[in-house]
């Protein structure tokens, strides 16, 4: 790599501002292009440019254009559209499985069965393609029932619902609304924790762990939403069971993966439960997380610009080294979300130290003077030595600058701190 490389970053959110700023650390790299992007990630190393991510042919154009050694994608709709095919049909690197390989997160149905034929622990599910099969189906579950519509949500297509006469309303609620095809599962108790491995036909790299709080409220209440927070390392996560998500969660997973000829390139979030029974699968993503990114990724020690590359050009990897301290990050939502989420409010935070950061995700303007655009606001980040000084010094950095129209919980990092604020 004698020359610096030229990146593209596909995506506009909290977690690609992370992923552009992690690969523009690196002194391999001369630049970091994302497109769409968004008017809070522009820097001296990182430009936006204004082309959808499903807009592959433009996307291509722009990597000749700039000469862009590879491309990141961050969002699960270009990887399940099968931006990856398209880039690789005309010869260009990409990193992100392909369109075949992403129906792990583009089919709910889809990854339970794929988890069912490997032996990968997960719930008792069903899948239905009719209101009344699946309102026949609520007979073989327990209360609560998880319903999930079985395509893209971002986030928000799970529903728990307390009873069955609740489960119903929902089930014809989902058919209503177009869905064609939902999956039931069994409501499984325990804590969640977040798990990336990046694969490539050279072998895995696994991240470091973490937990996204994902109701919209304080004490886990509320709409489910994309995610309200986030932090790593989970301390509270013992050795023991660790070590059984990796010997009976991922290794199966990564030979199923192979057996199923899925040629896996890419990031795979596994969203896990500790049930008492051990760990259980709740979902996979083909992609990075949000806003769980914005956490993992300042606590590598590593160079994350060379670990993609190696993976991107098939070479040995690098060992994944991890910081010793601890990143916990508060989004700042519009007020609404996620349901009717107001747009246009002032957004003007203040960062009191280097220990502080912001991944902005829905804004718009200009750098000095920025407008919420709906949604999932911004991320505030610390990094600190410990998860308690972490929390500390985001909570002070919101709680002392209020910002009209927005929202944010107040107990982020609570199940290992025992704090809220």
């Amino acid at each position: 790599m004698a020359e610096k490389l030229r990146l593209l970053v596909v995506g506009s959110g909290g977690r690609e501002h992370a992923i552009a700023k992690a690969l523009a650390n690196s002194p391999l790299v001369e630049k970091v292009f994302c497109a769409p992007g968004n008017v809070g990630m522009v820097s001296d190393k990182i430009e936006v440019v204004n082309i959808n991510e499903l807009d592959f042919e433009a996307l291509k154009g722009l990597v000749a254009e700039e000469k862009i050694a590879w491309t990141f994608v961050g969002p699960e709709d270009a990887l399940v559209a099968g931006i990856v095919d398209s880039f690789e049909a005309d010869g260009l690197k990409i990193f992100g499985p392909n369109k075949q390989a992403a129906q792990l997160e583009g089919s709910k149905d889809y990854a339970m069965r794929f988890m069912d034929k490997y032996d990968i622990p997960t719930a008792k599910f069903a899948t239905y393609q009719s209101s009344a099969a699946a309102i026949e189906g609520l007979a073989l579950f327990e209360e609560p029932v998880v319903i999930k519509a079985d395509g893209l949500a971002a986030g928000k297509g799970v529903v728990i619902a307390p009873t069955k006469q609740a489960a119903e309303a929902e089930i014809k609620l989902m058919f209503k609304k177009g869905q064609k095809q939902i999956v039931l599962e069994e409501f499984l108790a325990g804590d969640e924790y977040s798990l990336f491995v990046l694969i490539g036909p050279s072998g895995y790299r696994i991240l470091p762990m973490a937990q996204d709080h994902k109701r919209a409220f304080d004490q886990d209440k509320g709409p489910n939403t994309g995610g309200m927070g986030a932090y790593s390392p989970v301390p509270q996560l013992a050795q023991a069971d660790y070590q059984r998500m990796l010997t009976e969660v991922v290794k199966p997973t990564i030979s199923g993966l192979q057996k199923a000829n899925l040629n896996y390139q890419g990031i795979l979030y596994i969203g896990m439960i500790l049930t008492p029974k051990g760990p259980k699968v709740i979902e996979y993503n083909v992609r990075l997380g949000d806003p769980e990114t914005q956490v993992v990724l300042p606590r590598l020690a590593s160079d994350f610009a060379e670990l993609i590359d190696a993976f991107v050009n098939h070479r040995d990897l690098p060992e994944v080294k991890v910081k010793p301290t601890a990143c916990l990050g508060v989004v700042l939502a519009a007020e609404g979300y996620p349901q009717k989420p107001i747009k246009g409010q002032t957004i003007a935070l203040q960062l009191a130290d280097s220990s502080l950061d912001i991944d902005y995700a829905n804004v718009t303007g200009n750098i000095t003077s920025l407008k919420g655009a709906g949604g999932r606001i911004l991320t505030v980040l610390a990094s600190a030595p410990s998860l308690a000084e972490a929390q500390l010094k985001v909570y002070e950095c919101l709680n002392s600058q209020e910002q009209a129209e927005t929202f944010y919980r107040k107990d982020i990092g609570y199940k290992a701190t025992k704090a809220s604020f």
